[in-house]
């Protein structure tokens, strides 16, 4: 009866009936795929919800700031978890592709997650000042390590246990399940007072033990094994990897749409920056809740839509991304222009728009990469481009050089732009979902 029940909840979701059609998976993987779609959305909704709660632009940087960690701190916390968590891939992905069974390897990650959290958190309770701040750092860049595992092995998974029409909704449902529990999060922070610090600091160790009960789950999952691929030294893999990117034209173009896109995620502090220039504008946007509120919301209401438009065609998604994220973009500089950007709701509707967009970019790119690849070249794919964007995002740091010399409406101006090329560049992409 209850597995009735979970088969029909799965055809809802995913709006299909029992027909295989193209599905991209074995015949026992089908068996197994109703149970093993539940447990990927329960993994990545504990997952989703521990990286809010753990946010490094805002949580984090909010909480070494009370804590009286030295403010150079702070311009370290982003590039740790960001860069840390994407550019280890290249030269791990070689070892990680020796599992017979990449589920390990995933929940391995999220249980190391767990515990760089739950010290965040212990840290919080016992240190101050550059002592705090320090520890922080040091346990956000196990976390990130440890993420960059997950990241790398995650969409192999995915695609050896989910079929290719339903990829996009198991991780858009998990995004909106996600996001609808850091909202909740977002109100209480907006109106703790006094209290916040106590709340910042259990959320941590909240994103803890989410990260051990999502690491649980996930070894759950009933995945076939996969056939170890021969082992070669760090550098011949990378010569190799790098090779795919020689012959693969529509992997180039797909990482160059992917890597303009990443002026949504590296927008959002130009933006708040802009619009609370002053007293009366920080007063009114300054505060944590704020922007975990505007994003929370944003995937709340787009990820599982965004998933179900991904599974059908993500170089749309790509493509309505890129333009969504150029409509915040040059949107933020017209209301800058006319006054109106600090007043009333005009700096959180850009956000609320531009996250919009962000959410877009990370399920549309996930989908269009899982579904382009094959299962032999899935990892090498996802480690490759995943590299590479870690590598821009490390240099995307020198945005805030032209901040102090050309000011911040001349970054907002350029990250539109590549917002709006993206969305050109995305034109080129095939129609993955429909191979």
């Amino acid at each position: 009866m209850v597995q009735d029940k979970k088969k029909a909840v799965f055809r809802l979701l995913t709006s299909t009936s029992d027909a295989p059609g193209n599905l991209d998976i074995s015949d026992t993987a089908r068996e197994h795929e109703p149970d093993n779609f539940f447990r990927h959305i329960t993994s990545l909704s504990a997952s989703k919800i521990a990286d809010g709660l753990i946010d490094p632009k805002l949580v984090l940087s909010w909480l070494l700031t009370a804590l009286g960690a030295p403010a150079g701190l702070l311009g370290l916390l982003v590039p740790i978890r960001e860069a840390g968590a994407l550019f280890p891939q290249m030269f791990t992905a070689g070892a990680l592709r020796q599992f017979k069974h990449r589920k390990w390897a995933w929940a391995g990650g999220a249980l190391i997650e767990g515990v760089a959290a739950i010290s965040m958190g212990l840290t919080a309770f016992i240190l101050t000042g550059a002592a705090a701040g320090w520890a922080i750092l040091a346990a956000l860049a196990v976390l990130a390590l440890a993420r960059s595992v997950c990241s790398v092995t995650y969409k192999d998974v995915l695609g050896k246990t989910i079929a290719k029409s339903r990829r996009g909704t198991a991780t858009g449902t998990a995004g909106t399940i996600g996001a609808g529990a850091v909202l909740a999060y977002g109100v209480l922070l907006a109106f703790a007072g006094e209290d916040r610090l106590a709340l910042v600091t259990g959320g941590l160790i909240l994103a803890g033990v989410l990260w051990v009960a999502a690491a649980i789950v996930f070894a759950s999952l009933t995945e076939e094994g996969s056939a170890p691929e021969c082992s070669s030294s760090p550098v011949r893999r990378l010569a190799e990897d790098f090779g795919l990117l020689a012959r693969d034209a529509q992997l180039r173009r797909f990482i160059l749409v992917r890597a303009l896109l990443t002026s949504t995620a590296l927008a959002p502090p130009f933006m708040v920056a802009l619009g609370t220039q002053t007293d009366t504008a920080r007063s009114m946007f300054g505060g944590l809740g704020l922007l975990v509120v505007a994003s929370a919301s944003a995937g709340l209401l787009s990820s599982y839509v965004w998933g179900r438009l991904a599974d059908r065609s993500s170089r749309k998604v790509l493509i309505l991304t890129g333009l969504s994220g150029a409509l915040a973009l040059f949107g933020t500089l017209g209301l800058n222009a006319a006054g109106l950007l600090a007043a009333n709701a005009g700096l959180p509707v850009m956000i609320f728009i531009l996250m919009i967009a962000y959410q877009g970019v990370r399920l549309g790119r996930s989908t269009h990469l899982v579904d382009m690849a094959t299962a032999e070249t899935r990892a090498a794919y996802t480690a490759l481009s995943n590299t590479i964007i870690g590598t821009v995002l490390i240099l995307g740091g020198g945005f805030s050089l032209v901040a102090s010399f050309a000011g911040l409406t001349a970054v907002i101006a350029i990250l539109g732009v590549m917002s709006a090329v993206a969305a050109l560049f995305a034109l080129g992409l095939d129609e993955v979902q429909s191979g």
